[in-house]
C-alpha cells in the first residue's frame, strides 16, 4: 500500500515515469524526481508550467493554489503569468464556498500579477472535503532558466526564511482550540499568519539574477525531503548543519508539541538555493535589503550516496521522510 502524500520516488521511476505519453516537441525540462514542473521552448523565451493539487488544508486553499504553483514556476527562474484551476467541491457543497475559495484565488493571483484563464469546477461524489487543484504558467528568458537538477558538487545551499513554514500555520488553524490552551491565543495568531510566508516568487527571482544552478521549493517532506529531490535530480549528496537551519519558535513548539519532526513538515514558503560559492554572499545581502531572511546550511557533495546530517557535532544520515508530519495532526 502506497503512504499518504507524495508518492515515493522510487515508485515514479517504477509506474509513472514509465507512461509518459509521445515524445514532446520542444521540451527542455520533462518529468523526473525532483523536477516540480516542465520547460517548453518557445524560440528566445521558456514557457514554464507546473501542476499541484491542495489537499492538507480547507481554510485559504484558493491561496495555498495560487502561491504553491506560482513557486514551483518561479524556481525555475521563470516569473508567473497564468493560472488554470480545477475547484473539487465536496458533497452537499454551497454556493458560499464556492465563493470564498474562487474570490481567495482572484486575491491572491492579483498579487501577483497572474491572470486566471481557465479551469473547471465540479460537486465530487465521495469528497469530504474542497480539493483545488492548479496549474500555473510563467516565462523566463531561455539563457536565465533554471531547475532543481542542475546543482553542482561544492555548490552551497541557501534556505531562506526556515523549515515547516505552510506546516505551522496549517496545524494552528486546523488545531487552534487546542493549541490556544497550551500557548495561548498570541502564540497561535503568530503561526497562523505563517500562511502569508508561503510566496517564493521575489526571493527565486532575485537569486536567479544574481546567478544560481538550481533552485526548489522544499514541499510536502519538507526541508528533509526537498534536499533529497534535489540531490536525486542532480545526482549529487549533500551535507547540511542542524544548528543553521533556520526555524521560528512557532515551528519548534508546535512540532515538540505534537512530536513532529520539523524537518520533515511541509514547508512551502521556504526556498532551497545551490549557489556557486562566489555568489552566496551577494544573494544574501540581496535578500536582506528585501527584509528577507536566509542561511547557508550546508553544501552538495560529489558523493550521491552521501546524504548527511550534523547535528551537535555528530554526522548522520538525513533519512528521506516516507509521508509528511502534517499528516499526523490533521
Amino acid at each position: 500500500m502506497l503512504p499518504t502524500g507524495k508518492v515515493p520516488s522510487e515508485k515514479l521511476r517504477e509506474i509513472v515515469f514509465k507512461h509518459l505519453g509521445a515524445k514532446g516537441e520542444r521540451v527542455l525540462i520533462g518529468s523526473g524526481v525532483g523536477i516540480d514542473a516542465a520547460a517548453i521552448e518557445f524560440g528566445d523565451e521558456v514557457l514554464v508550467a507546473s501542476t499541484d493539487p491542495i489537499t492538507g488544508a480547507e481554510k485559504h486553499i484558493g491561496f495555498y493554489a495560487v502561491n504553491v504553483n506560482a513557486n514551483d514556476v518561479a524556481t525555475f527562474g521563470a516569473r508567473p503569468k497564468w493560472f488554470l484551476v480545477s475547484v473539487l467541491l465536496p458533497e452537499n457543497a454551497n454556493e458560499t464556498l464556492l465563493e470564498d475559495i474562487m474570490a481567495d484565488i482572484d486575491r491572491s493571483a492579483k498579487e501577483l500579477g497572474v491572470a486566471v484563464i481557465g479551469g473547471h469546477t465540479e460537486v465530487t461524489p465521495g469528497l469530504t472535503r474542497p480539493i483545488v487543484v492548479g496549474t500555473m504558467l510563467g516565462e523566463v528568458k531561455k539563457e536565465k532558466l533554471v531547475h532543481a537538477g542542475n546543482a553542482k558538487p561544492n555548490d552551497v545551499i541557501i534556505l531562506t526564511k526556515g523549515v515547516g513554514i505552510e506546516g505551522t500555520a496549517i496545524i494552528a488553524g486546523e488545531r487552534e482550540k487546542e493549541l490556544v490552551r497550551v500557548f495561548g491565543k498570541e502564540f497561535v495568531e503568530r503561526a497562523k499568519a505563517f500562511l502569508w510566508k508561503i510566496s517564493v516568487v521575489k526571493e527565486a527571482l532575485i537569486a536567479n539574477e544574481i546567478g544560481v544552478n538550481a533552485m526548489h521549493d522544499p514541499t510536502e517532506g519538507g526541508v528533509a525531503n526537498g534536499l533529497h529531490e534535489m540531490a536525486d535530480a542532480s545526482g549529487l549528496g549533500f551535507k547540511v548543519y542542524y544548528e543553521k537551519i533556520p526555524m521560528a519558535e512557532e515551528t519548534r513548539k508546535i512540532c515538540e508539541y505534537f512530536n513532529l519532526d520539523p524537518l520533515a513538515l511541509i514547508s512551502s514558503g521556504a526556498l532551497l538555493i545551490s549557489t556557486p560559492r562566489e555568489n552566496a554572499e551577494k544573494i544574501l545581502t540581496a535578500l536582506e535589503k528585501e527584509k528577507i531572511t536566509a542561511s547557508i546550511i550546508g553544501e552538495f557533495l560529489e558523493d550521491k550516496e552521501e546524504r548527511v546530517l550534523v547535528r551537535d557535532g555528530k554526522e548522520e544520515e538525513l533519512k528521506r521522510p516516507l509521508s509528511d508530519e502534517l499528516w499526523k495532526v490533521v
